[in-house]
């Protein structure tokens, strides 16, 4: 669900990370909930810059209905404990 500002046909930055998020759960969850966790975990882990996970660590926070329960649940073995 895009809930953010859409300007020009073109998502915010915040929608965007929400969307590849989103994207990457529902690519990888037919391999279960446990396994798809880890895997959405992993691959935000390896492959987005550190401003991208504090971002989306923090748009976890704020808009959690935006994340699927796949993503929501990955970006919580990411956040900083």
């Amino acid at each position: 669900m895009m809930t953010g500002a859409v300007e020009d046909g073109v998502m915010s930055t915040e929608d965007r990370l929400i969307y590849m998020a989103n994207q990457i759960a529902r690519n990888l969850e037919a391999l279960g909930p446990e396994h798809s966790v880890q895997m959405v975990a992993d691959h935000i882990r390896d492959f987005w810059d550190p401003s991208m996970k504090r971002r989306i660590v923090a748009l976890a926070s704020s808009r959690p209905e935006a994340l699927s329960p796949i993503a929501s649940a990955a970006v919580g073995r990411i956040a900083p404990t």
